[in-house]
Formats: C-alpha cells, structure tokens, sequence
C-alpha cells in the first residue's frame, strides 16, 4: 500500500486530523485493508471531477445511496490510490480524458457505510476509509451510465450541485473539496 500518501497528507482541520491516525492505524494492523474481504473497513477513493473552467462538477447518481455524488470506488488489492480513482472515473463515466489536478488526495474521510444490498448480496455495516482526488475532464465528452451502479452522470455548476445530494453525512465531504476548488479559481 501506499501508506507514504497518507503519512505525507496534511490535515486540513481536526476531523482530518483524526481520521488520519485512524486510517495508519488500521493499515499498520490489517494486512487486508485494501480488501472488501475486510468487513469492518476498507480502502476506497474517490473524485471530484471538474471542468476545465472550475466551474462545474460531474456526479454521478448513485443507485445504492439514491442521491447524487462523487465517482469513486473500492481499492481491490491494488496500492496506487491514484490509479484506482482514474479507473473508476472512467469505469463509471465513460469519460477518456481525464487527468489529475494534483497527484496527492486533497481530502481524507473515513465514512461510514449502512448495511444495504448489493448485486443482490447483503453488505453489512462498515467504514470507508476513503482518499479523495480532484481530477478534471473534458465536459463535452460523452458521459455514460453504468446500470449496475448508477442511474445517471452528469455535470452540475458548483453552485447548485448540493441541491441534488440527498445523503446529508455528504455535504460536509463534498463542500470541503468543492472549498478547495473554488480556491483555486480565484487564486488564477
């Protein structure tokens, strides 16, 4: 695994701070943490996907959590934290051209995640010990939808993507990053 990306992270504000050492912790202590086999918790990573212009994000809706969000996924063994988010991005996007803004996760959450069903298997409760990206993409490729995760992609400005998220535990997640985007607009 990687651990070096999430020794070098720096938190951004106590919550961070925490799940931080919780996150070294738990990777130190379990040798399946980048597995779904683990069923306590497991490494994900997710991305915030933007326009070229920063000004709009693309989420997907996602059919396990019937509410908008991120593009992410389950590390499944493999240590590049970086590597797995491109792959879901395209894998649950369509999308080709997509790159990183930054090769480090902006944001590190651990999130917990209720029982549900899935593929008709029942998933029990369990923490996502998830590194967040910011990536970007051309918004005039074609999106697709992968049925068996989500119901539809598309792009939303970043002023009225909050009032598609339906999750609430979410929003602080996604302002977090979104914070940090709208930074880097006005910092240009």
């Amino acid at each position: 695994m990687h651990i070096k990306i999430i020794e070098n992270y720096i938190p951004k504000n106590e919550q961070e701070k925490v799940d931080k050492v919780a996150m070294l912790t738990f990777a130190h202590k379990n040798s399946d943490a980048l597995l779904r086999s683990n069923l306590m918790a497991h490494f994900t990573n997710s991305a915030i996907i933007t326009n070229k212009d920063k000004n709009k994000v693309l989420f997907a809706n996602h059919l396990i959590y019937k509410s908008w969000g991120w593009i992410g996924g389950h590390n499944d063994g493999n240590p590049d934290f970086l590597d797995v988010v491109l792959h879901e991005a395209n894998e649950e996007t369509g999308i080709t051209k997509v790159k990183p803004l930054f090769n480090e996760p902006v944001a590190l959450d651990n999130i917990y995640v209720p029982n549900h069903i899935k593929n008709g298997v029942f998933v029990g409760d369990h923490i996502h010990m998830n590194l967040t990206y910011l990536l970007e993409a051309d918004e005039t490729e074609e999106v697709i939808t992968k049925i068996d995760e989500n119901s539809g992609v598309r792009w939303f400005s970043i002023d009225e993507v909050f009032e598609y998220v339906t999750e609430p535990r979410m929003i602080p997640i996604y302002q977090k990053v979104i914070n940090l985007l709208k930074c880097l607009v006005s910092k240009t």
